[in-house]
């Protein structure tokens, strides 16, 4: 009897450990991070090259590493026609911020001025709806890739209550739901 009741225990030990394994495998496979270490020359390179390209050294790699997923990828490819739809809505949104302020359109809403004259072309729009399709969570992390690039690529920063926390103002009806107010200095 305690054979069979051992034998039971190491099955059920055994079954805990594999869903264990299976549950940490899943939830590797939904993070978004990937870190990684550089040697100092290859990071200060790609540091630089960041900078040439006006972004920062995250942003820079993201876009060198979906770029390389969409020439890789065969033809039709739903994930490469995903991120280079993605690639454009940004280089679009950044043409957008630059455009807008060099005609003086700058103000606290600069995001919302930006995202909304986004919206108004079709062609951006259709290239969005194909970045984010109908995931929620991949237009909430493009939204917000967008709004830091849209307050990098014009110097800006984000505004601060009196409380020194960032403020932000929420939207209805919009390409976006909420975003950080912006200022310059000087």
């Amino acid at each position: 009897m305690a054979t069979t009741s051992k034998t039971t225990e190491n099955t059920e030990t055994k079954d805990s450990a594999k869903a264990a394994r299976e549950k940490r495998a899943m939830r590797l496979a939904k993070a978004s991070n990937v870190a990684f270490s550089l040697p100092p020359k290859v990071r200060a390179r790609l540091t630089q090259l960041a900078r040439e390209d006006g972004l920062d050294l995250g942003h820079y790699l993201q876009k060198v590493l979906e770029t390389h997923v969409v020439v890789s990828a065969p033809e039709g490819d739903e994930l490469a026609e995903r991120l280079s739809a993605k690639r454009a809505v940004i280089d679009q949104t950044i043409g957008f911020a630059q455009a807008l302020d060099a005609d003086g359109k700058f103000d606290e809403h600069f995001v919302l001025t930006v995202m909304k004259t986004a919206s108004q072309d079709d062609a951006f729009m259709a290239l969005y709806k194909t970045a984010v399709g109908d995931n929620r969570s991949a237009q909430k992390a493009l939204n917000q890739q967008l709004g830091r690039l849209i307050r990098k690529t014009v110097g800006a920063r984000g505004m601060r209550t009196d409380k020194g926390t960032v403020a932000r103002a929420q939207v209805a009806d919009e390409i976006i739901s909420s975003y950080t107010l912006l200022t310059k200095q000087g």
